[in-house]
């Protein structure tokens, strides 16, 4: 990433998909759709409320602004409607780390998919990692699955409270 970098200017477009950085006005939209069920294969607890939902994301603010940390609202190109969020953590090191969730109606499309490989080919291009690291809970087939699918292999076992989890090497697409 270079010293001009400009977080405002970053779109990636897919088949269905426009992800952008999170901004004030997607909080409301975001924060409607983190429910229990999309949240249990994630190390962190659902926020109560939209106030407990503002700390989270002006935190996020502040990682995007510094380009540690980027989070992508996925929208529908068909109706702009949110579909869900994809990180990229630690986006300036040689391992950035994957993470994703999708609103439960979106589910079983192959928007996670799509989501994320927009997000490794447009890492791969513009901040050329050695590779992704991309933690799953075991027991999540589907992201399981978006992982392999880009030739992802397991490389470690981690546990946290809630679940085990394997963490996947993903190639960089570049190389």
């Amino acid at each position: 990433m270079t010293a001009d970098w400009d977080a405002r200017g970053i779109e990636i477009r897919s088949e269905r998909l426009c992800l952008k950085l999170v901004t004030p006005d997607d909080a409301d939209e975001v924060f409607a759709a983190i429910t229990p069920a999309i949240t249990r294969f994630m190390q962190w607890e659902p926020p109560r409320s939209p106030a407990a939902f503002a700390q989270v994301w002006r935190s996020w603010l502040t990682l995007i602004r510094s380009g540690s940390d980027l989070h992508f609202v996925a929208r529908s190109v068909a109706d702009d409607r949110c579909l869900g969020l994809v990180g990229l953590h630690a986006a300036k090191t040689v391992s950035p780390e994957l993470g994703i969730w999708i609103r439960e109606d979106a589910q079983g499309d192959g928007i996670g998919r799509e989501a994320i490989g927009a997000v490794v080919e447009w890492a791969s291009e513009r901040l050329d990692p050695d590779c992704f690291q991309y933690p799953v809970a075991e027991k999540n087939v589907a992201s399981r699955r978006i992982a392999e699918g880009l030739g992802g292999s397991v490389i470690e076992t981690r546990s946290n409270p809630k679940y085990t989890s394997v963490v996947y090497r993903i190639p960089n697409l570049r190389r």
